[in-house]
């Protein structure tokens, strides 16, 4: 049979080609802002790294807007996404045709550089003037509906080609060198160096080290006596160490920052709150140390920790002492931000009796304005006023002013730092009757110091 005749269906497909597409291009773009993706990004960066034919050089930036969390929380995220759209479209402006700009997600964007004319520019000086144009461009306002908002942007970059690296190494070291950009005070760029690396291996190791050694009970508190004007000891200052296996002692200032970027300075501090009052409950039995006090440093994390105040009241409580022989040294660090915070906190630990003692006094943020609003017991003269007290006249002025000031504010003050018996004396002509160094002694374990105050006895 022949055929003569056939019936053909037809079907329109252009619906799903449409949605295939759709998809291929969600795979590899942003939505928001039709920047390639963090996927695509990738697979450029890939091919630049790895291509034998034609090695390449370039830069990678690493782009974080600053304090956009800010906007999203008062103004919300409808204007956060615009101004999200906006940035994106600037930072288009601010590279050439071949350059890729990519959102990562959030306010994270990035942008790989590659130089592919005739005569390309070092990528360093690529970097550079490109990354000054995104500085002024971002920093430009911004209109979105009834708000003219005003952004900076932090900057990361590294370069590549010279040496083999991987994709994810580069992408490393460009977010190291924009968080170091965050820490240089933010509305800055920052290139990658390999001692960012060492810095952030060396920390990391630290943090390992100190939590093995929280587990491991290898922190120790020395105490340093403070004494009144007729030499008689009125307490001490306990001194956080860490007894390190392979260093010996090991003084805070080595270890305090890590262990408030990991949070162990809250269960740390807590042990130090807690053994201090049980020496003090111990000092209460006896009739020669009763009068004693000890003051503890309270970090500027563990004070903003929500448990903070409970924790003292719970330390004091178990152990049973009265509280004002408990004295809490803070910094002037909090004084940064968070004053009403800081003062309600403050207001609570004065309520249960508690001696309030400001750190460091003269090194900080502190002005008169604040110095009225705080319930404070007592100012410590920093030891930087005290060391050349009797040979620079600026520092003799801050000492004598610092104690003036206390004085009108009805707070006693103590100097640390203490040397010398020219520096005591020119302190105590000044009014200051409280003094703690090593003209009187040095930091001690608990069994030397009650040696030491029994030497005192005798």
């Amino acid at each position: 049979r022949k055929l003569t005749h056939w019936v053909a269906v037809g079907r329109d497909i252009s619906e799903r080609k449409s949605a295939e597409e759709k998809i291929q291009y969600l795979a590899f773009y942003d939505p928001l802002t039709k920047l390639p993706n963090r996927q695509l990004l990738l697979d450029r960066l890939h091919v630049a790294l790895s291509d034998q034919e034609r090695p390449r050089e370039g830069a990678l930036m690493f782009i974080d807007l600053d304090n956009f969390k800010i906007l999203n929380d008062t103004l919300g995220h409808q204007k956060g996404d615009m101004l999200l759209q906006q940035v994106a479209e600037r930072l288009r402006s601010c590279v050439a045709k071949g350059d890729t700009v990519a959102r990562l997600g959030g306010d994270e964007f990035v942008i790989l550089i590659e130089n592919s004319s005739a005569k390309p520019l070092e990528p360093a000086a690529a970097a550079r003037i490109v990354s000054d144009r995104i500085l002024a461009t971002l920093g430009e306002p911004y209109v979105l509906p009834g708000y003219l908002h005003h952004s900076t942007c932090s900057i990361g970059v590294t370069l590549f080609g010279k040496v083999p690296c991987s994709v994810s190494e580069l992408l490393k070291q460009a977010d190291l060198a924009m968080y170091q950009a965050k820490s240089a005070g933010r509305n800055a760029v920052c290139f990658f160096d390999p001692e960012m690396q060492a810095l952030v291996t060396a920390n990391a190791a630290l943090a390992s080290d100190l939590r093995q050694a929280w587990r491991e009970n290898q922190f120790l508190i020395d105490y340093q006596p403070q004494v009144g004007a007729d030499g008689r000891m009125v307490g001490v200052e306990a001194l956080l160490r860490w007894d390190h296996p392979g260093r010996g002692r090991v003084g805070p200032d080595h270890f305090i920052p890590t262990a408030e970027e990991t949070s162990l300075i809250i269960p740390i501090g807590r042990w130090v709150l807690e053994t201090a009052c049980n020496q003090l409950a111990e000092w209460a039995k006896r009739p020669d140390r009763s009068h004693l006090t000890i003051a503890v440093n309270v970090s500027v994390r563990q004070f903003r920790h929500p448990d903070f105040v409970d924790e003292v009241m719970q330390a004091i409580a178990h152990s049973g002492i009265e509280p004002q022989k408990l004295k809490l040294e803070l910094t002037e660090s909090l004084l940064a931000d968070g004053i009403e915070v800081t003062v309600a906190k403050m207001g609570s630990l004065k309520e249960m009796g508690v001696t309030l003692s400001l750190d460091d006094f003269g090194m900080g943020y502190s002005s008169l304005s604040y110095l009225k609003r705080l319930p404070l017991d007592q100012l410590k003269i920093d030891r930087e006023f005290v060391k050349e007290v009797l040979t620079d006249a600026n520092d003799a002025a801050i000492a004598r002013t610092i104690i003036v000031l206390a004085q009108s504010l009805g707070l006693s003050v103590i100097a640390e730092g203490v040397e010398t018996d020219e520096q005591r004396a020119f302190l105590a002509d000044q009014g200051c009757p409280c003094y703690q160094g090593y003209l009187f002694c040095k930091p001690l374990p608990i069994a030397q110091l009650e040696s030491f105050i029994e030497s005192l006895e005798r």
